[in-house]
């Protein structure tokens, strides 16, 4: 019954253009939609990458700190007497 009567519609001229013109339109929506969420995501990529390059250079500084310490209490009491920190 439904088929028969979506049918008898379908078969006018302007009922087809606006079925088309519908079929367009909801496929830009979802091209729109898609590409939205595709900015979405590499948003949070470059997020992501930032934080990592930024705690990749804070370790890298920990590192560098901790290689230049004083190696016992001797080289301490002696960078302490040349003024070192």
């Amino acid at each position: 019954m439904w088929g028969i009567g979506l049918a008898g519609i379908l078969a006018r001229p302007w009922a087809r253009q606006a079925a088309g013109l519908g079929l367009v339109a909801l496929a830009v929506a979802l091209f729109l939609f898609n590409l939205r969420r595709s900015g979405e995501r590499a948003g949070r990529a470059a997020e992501r990458l930032d934080m990592l390059e930024r705690n990749n250079a804070i370790q890298k500084q920990m590192l560098e700190a901790a290689a230049q310490r004083p190696r016992d209490r001797d080289a301490l009491v002696g960078r302490l007497r040349r003024g070192g920190f």
